[in-house]
C-alpha cells in the first residue's frame, strides 16, 4: 500500500528534524566562507565556495556535479536525473556568493563567524542566498529517505552562480554556453522573498 500525502509529508518532517543539526553544521561552515563577488580581493573565497558546494552536491548524491568557468567568478551547475523516461526536468537557480558586510556596518557579530540566537542564524549569505541553495541538499535527501526512492522523482538540475551580488556580469553568457545542459520544463529562482516564517510563498 502506498503511502498517504499526510504519511509522506510527516516523514519528510521527521528526516529533516533528525538531520537538522548536522546540515545546520554544514550550512555554518559555508556561511564562514566570505565569497564576496565584489571585492576583487575575495576571489580565491569566491573560487573556494564554488568548490565547497560542487563537493557537497557530489556528497549528496548528485551524479554530475561541476564548476563552471566564467570571465569572472565560477558557477556550480549539478544534475541528477530521476531515472523515469517521463519525468518533468526542474531547474534551481540560486547563487553562492554575498554581499560584503563587516561589523560596523551595524552587526552584532561577525558576519562571517556563523551566530545562533533564539533559534536562528545570523551571518553573511544565511538567507541570501547560501542558506536557501543548500536547503535544496537536505531536502532532495529527506524525499529519497521518505518514499524510498534511489533518485528524485523529477530529473533535478542545479545551476548556482557566483556573481549575482555583482549584477551577473557573465550570467548570460554562461546560459547561453550551456544552454542544451540546463534545458528544462521548470525553473524555480530560489532567491526570492518569503511572505511570513510561517507560510510558504512561491512568486510566480
Amino acid at each position: 500500500m502506498s503511502e498517504t500525502p499526510d504519511n509522506a509529508v510527516h516523514a519528510v518532517r521527521t528526516y529533516i528534524e533528525q538531520h537538522r543539526d548536522a546540515f545546520l553544521g554544514d550550512l555554518a561552515d559555508w556561511l564562514r566562507i566570505p565569497s564576496v563577488s565584489a571585492r576583487p580581493d575575495r576571489a580565491g573565497d569566491v573560487r573556494r565556495s564554488a568548490e565547497w558546494l560542487a563537493a557537497k552536491l557530489t556528497e549528496t548524491g548528485f551524479t554530475a556535479v561541476e564548476v563552471w568557468e566564467t570571465a569572472g567568478a565560477p558557477a556550480v551547475f549539478a544534475e541528477w536525473p530521476s531515472g523515469d523516461p517521463d519525468a518533468p526536468t526542474v531547474l534551481v537557480y540560486g547563487h553562492h556568493d554575498v554581499q560584503p558586510a563587516a561589523r560596523e556596518d551595524g552587526w552584532h557579530t561577525d558576519p562571517f563567524e556563523p551566530t545562533v540566537v533564539d533559534g536562528r542564524m545570523y551571518a553573511r549569505g544565511a538567507a541570501d542566498d547560501k542558506g536557501q541553495v543548500f536547503f535544496h541538499t537536505l531536502g532532495v535527501r529527506a524525499h529519497l529517505a521518505a518514499t524510498g526512492r534511489t533518485a528524485p522523482a523529477v530529473n533535478l538540475k542545479l545551476l548556482i552562480e557566483g556573481e549575482e551580488e555583482s549584477g551577473s556580469p557573465h550570467f548570460r553568457e554562461l546560459v547561453e554556453a550551456h544552454a542544451d545542459r540546463l534545458a528544462a520544463d521548470a525553473v524555480i529562482v530560489s532567491d526570492t522573498g518569503m511572505w511570513s516564517e510561517t507560510t510558504p510563498t512561491v512568486c510566480t
